[in-house]
């Protein structure tokens, strides 16, 4: 009998154990079948107890369009008091458990840690805790210093209360950053200076700190710039130790998830905050990358969000699976954005690295519901197209042209003068990837690097070096950078001089050009200012593919964009008249893809080799099969799409944005290249490709 009853509670224990693993990594294993798709609900739709039935009603009516529905703590961007975050929190319980009752993942999004805004101050939280302040000494009443000993209790307790309320998970908002309120950049109050000091040894006050990011040497400068972008990751990272120690203390095995942008004077620590957050006994941790797409009246946005997508999924860790790319049309107003168009940007995003994503485009009103039942039954529609993209593509790096930056980039912004606090975005934007170039977001996955000025400063000479040994395409200052650092031997030109007026790109005649020699390029200097520069070889063995000519089609340099094959064998291409834009006739886009194909060596993994408009995505092939996605970025249909992809297989499985299947054969070679021809892609729609 005794033996028995061993048998039967060891059964048990071990049913116990199984139970509570399979639940601990349940999130981890939708990824073979599906896309991960959830709802951020605000909570004028949740709160209210009528309207959340019209809501889970609405969810059932389009059955699939979601599997989690994830509840805002807020209304408005500033922390709350903890006594109506405490009925918030309360009530959303209640909520979550109406929602599991009709099959979905439900879980509570705590829209304000810090803050945001100075928004609705009146009704936020109110105490003494330290503001974020700015380098000026400015502070935001919105938003709170996450070093502060009496906002860390805050912290403490409102996640404390989110764990109690039992949700499937939990995410940290966009509000964990360091920007993102009327000050700029912070935090620079006196304890965060403090902690600094005992970081580095150094004292400064919020003046003679400024005059160290911005005065000095080159050296002086990027140094302590460095050493204050350690300082931020070490901000970030100290407060998500608190949240995972205060989660995981209650609820060992709940899953984190941090919602993310560009993030580059924070330090880009992706990598390590993810660790920190899975804690002692590896909890999955989700992601939600996000940029500034908000509304479709600048199309471009969309792609251009789904590369700061990209960027910030190349340096997740491969076992976070869940990765749900935040879409907003803020301010939530149902024409901001075509259906169409939403549902487009969430395979965009897919296609750059995530592997779901996640709707913020409900009304923050109490709007009637119906009028979203468009919006809502085109992403049903849509919803297998997300699912087959998901499994098609999965975690698999992203290969092709890479834009150079790493994790220190920020230390680069505004180097010569300025305000380094007020820098923008360090990665260098162009053209490339509206025309049909493989985009890449790490330098370790991409066949070509570009390199844009002061780009290199945030690198050693060693790494610098090993860069020039593959392909690289460059701006002429780039260039100076280069060769003042010591490298002109490896870059085959220098730069002779400028104009900043009246200079026009002629091809010379050179195989890269092919049948385009003597075509001009005229980029109107005095509408967008670029200087025009001339370039002279260093090397005999350095070749022109374009001049300049004046208005009277007098030649006025011999060269002003060339390409070099050095000593280390790595390949070179200086471009010095508008190297970043302007590239959509014909003869330039053909003459870049030429020139990229060239400075891979051929291993580039495919390029759109047909004049369209397109954006393309490239998976590093696994067991020998290649998945991509590409996405008519134009108002125009796309008539007979010639892919270019660098296979053995003869045969790709091409699918639209409805999971039509068709089957198309190689129609030639062109090296290790096969050609495909998809006859026609409609406007601003996407499509899945894989190799048989």
């Amino acid at each position: 009998m005794k033996r028995e009853i061993t048998i039967i509670i060891c059964s048990f224990i071990l049913s116990l154990i199984v139970f509570t693993i399979s639940c601990k990594r349940e999130v981890l294993i939708q990824d073979n079948n599906k896309a991960y798709v959830s709802f951020r609900i605000g909570p004028a739709q949740s709160l209210p107890g009528q309207r959340f039935n019209e809501l889970l009603d609405l969810f059932d009516k389009y059955q699939g369009v979601t599997d989690e529905i994830t509840f805002f703590t807020h209304v408005t961007h500033a922390p709350l008091p903890l006594e109506k975050f405490s009925e918030h929190v309360t009530i959303l319980k209640q909520r979550m458990e109406q929602a599991r009752q009709r099959g979905y993942k439900t879980g509570i999004n705590i829209l304000t840690t810090i803050g945001h805004h100075n928004e609705d101050l009146e009704n936020s939280l109110k105490g003494d805790y330290t503001f974020m302040t700015g380098i000026d000494g400015n502070v935001s009443h919105g938003s709170f210093c996450p070093n502060d000993d009496n906002m860390r209790e805050y912290i403490r307790t409102i996640y404390e209360l989110t764990t109690e309320a039992n949700p499937d998970y939990i995410w940290i908002d966009d509000d964990v950053r360091l920007g993102h309120m009327p000050i700029g950049y912070g935090c620079f109050c006196d304890n965060c200076l403090k902690i600094f000091e005992q970081e580095t040894g150094a004292r400064y006050t919020r003046e003679s700190l400024k005059k160290a990011f911005n005065e000095g040497t080159k050296e002086e400068k990027l140094k302590v710039r460095e050493e204050w972008l350690q300082h931020n990751r070490n901000t970030i990272a100290r407060l998500f130790t608190l949240v995972e120690e205060t989660v995981h203390g209650i609820r060992p095995d709940m899953p984190l998830g941090f919602m993310t942008g560009d993030r580059f004077f924070e330090g880009y620590d992706f990598d390590n905050w993810a660790k920190i957050l899975a804690g002692a006994d590896n909890a999955p941790v989700m992601w939600r990358p996000g940029g500034g797409f908000y509304g479709d009246t600048n199309t471009d946005g969309l792609a251009g969000k789904s590369h700061d997508i990209g960027r910030q999924v190349s340096v997740l860790p491969e076992d976070i699976v869940s990765i749900q790319s935040e879409i907003e049309c803020f301010p939530y107003q149902r024409l901001k954005k075509a259906a169409n168009i939403v549902a487009l940007e969430a395979c965009s995003h897919i296609a750059s690295g995530c592997t779901g994503t996640a709707f913020n485009v409900l009304s923050m009103y109490d709007e009637p519901l119906d009028e979203y039942e468009p919006l809502m039954a085109r992403l049903q529609e849509s919803r297998p197209f997300f699912d087959l993209m998901a499994k098609s593509l999965g975690r698999s790096a992203i290969t092709g042209v890479n834009t150079l930056w790493n994790k220190d980039s920020y230390i680069t912004g505004n180097l010569e003068d300025g305000n380094w606090v007020s820098a923008g975005n360090p990665v260098t934007g162009h053209d490339m990837y509206t025309i049909g170039i493989p985009a890449c977001y790490s330098v370790n996955n991409g066949q070509v690097t570009i390199l844009g000025k002061d780009n290199v400063y945030a690198f050693s000479k060693q790494q610098i070096e090993e860069l020039l040994s593959g392909g690289v395409y460059m701006d002429a200052e780039a260039l100076q950078q280069l060769n003042k650092m010591g490298f002109g031997e490896l870059t085959g030109f220098e730069v002779e001089s400028s104009a900043d007026v009246d200079r026009i790109e002629r091809f010379a005649t050179h195989p890269l050009n092919g049948s385009f020699a003597g075509r001009e390029r005229d980029n109107r200097q005095s509408f967008w200012k670029s200087l025009a520069y001339t370039l002279r070889k260093t090397d005999e063995k350095a070749q022109v593919l374009s001049r300049l000519i004046d208005y009277t089609g007098e030649e006025v340099s011999d060269c002003t964009m060339g390409v070099f094959e050095n000593k280390l064998g790595g390949r070179i291409c200086v471009a010095g008249y508008y190297p970043w834009n302007f590239m959509e006739n014909l003869s330039k886009s053909s003459q870049m893809k030429s020139v990229f194909r060239w400075l891979s060596k051929d291993s580039l993994p495919g390029y759109i080799a047909s004049f369209h408009r397109m954006n393309l995505w490239i998976r590093e092939p696994q067991d020998g099969k290649m998945a991509l996605a590409f996405s008519n970025s134009s108002f125009d249909p796309a008539k007979d799409v010639t892919l270019m992809l660098r296979t053995e297989s003869k045969e790709i499985k091409v699918y639209d944005m409805e999971c039509r299947e068709t089957v198309i054969r190689s129609s030639g070679e062109d090296g290790p290249y096969q050609k495909f021809v998809i006859p026609e892609v409609e406007p601003w729609q996407m499509r899945l490709v894989v190799t048989q």
